[in-house]
């Protein structure tokens, strides 16, 4: 069901709605946005570039779901999701590329993967997200998934500081390992941390925790984006209450 919001931001009124991004040129669109966002704001080292677009093997696997302002027609939000059957017809999830994923055969239930999720800067808000995450909720809800697993980004331009703050607030609250455990195949650099950083967590990786998302181990250095990516994994019945309703409706 696609769904449609009315948000403002600075006095601007925007109308948001989010789609499943279904065929060739729609496709392009995420494409597109992701190599605005990765190349503009990582540097990222990207398949496609010299298109202007973000490629990868997976894609075509791939659902792909988004965000549009329907005022200015553009597309403004992206997430693509690769389940568990065709995961098994690759042979991977994608974030076996990053991590050895320990006891992910034994997970009950079918399971749903989210990738190269981005927003456009002028978009990244709490009205967007809502919007992204209720069609996520949707496609969650029709095929029943039990887990919901992927890579949060912290940028690594600063050398490491912030994703080291960071993981120190995680590892406090969020981490667990009594259903799976990611072990980085690239860990990060090791790094002593002043005792005055303030550790900022990104606005996706925020958001998973919100939902109710652990992590599952240490981050794995991506060097071709320049980030410190996160595994995170969400068990659907173990999911924030006030998140609950949208994502337990169809159960």
């Amino acid at each position: 069901m696609t769904r449609i919001a009315r948000t403002s931001d600075n006095s601007t009124e925007r109308r948001l709605q989010a789609e499943r991004l279904v065929g060739p040129t729609a496709l392009q669109e995420a494409q597109t946005l992701r190599f605005n966002v990765f190349s503009g704001e990582f540097n990222a080292k990207l398949k496609g570039a010299e298109l202007g677009l973000d490629i990868d093997d997976y894609d075509i696997h791939c659902r792909h779901i988004g965000v549009r302002d329907l005022i200015s027609g553009r597309l403004v939000a992206t997430t693509r999701l690769l389940d568990h059957q065709a995961a098994n017809s690759l042979g991977r999830f994608y974030s076996e590329e990053e991590f050895s994923l320990h006891g992910l055969g034994h997970l009950q239930g079918p399971i749903l993967e989210l990738g190269r999720t981005c927003v456009d800067p002028a978009y990244r808000n709490g009205g967007t997200i809502a919007v992204l995450w209720a069609e996520l909720a949707e496609v969650l809800n029709e095929g029943r998934y039990s887990y919901l697993m992927g890579c949060a980004s912290i940028p690594m331009q600063d050398g490491g500081v912030q994703a080291h703050a960071i993981m120190q607030r995680l590892r406090e609250r969020h981490l667990c390992t009594e259903n799976l455990r990611a072990e980085p195949k690239n860990p990060l650099p090791s790094l002593a941390l002043p005792g005055n950083v303030i550790a900022e967590m990104p606005p996706l990786l925020k958001a998973y925790m919100r939902l109710g998302a652990k992590i599952c181990g240490e981050p794995c250095w991506d060097e071709d984006f320049q980030v410190a990516d996160v595994f995170i994994l969400l068990k659907r019945d173990e999911l924030c209450p006030r998140y609950a309703r949208h994502f337990k409706a169809a159960v």
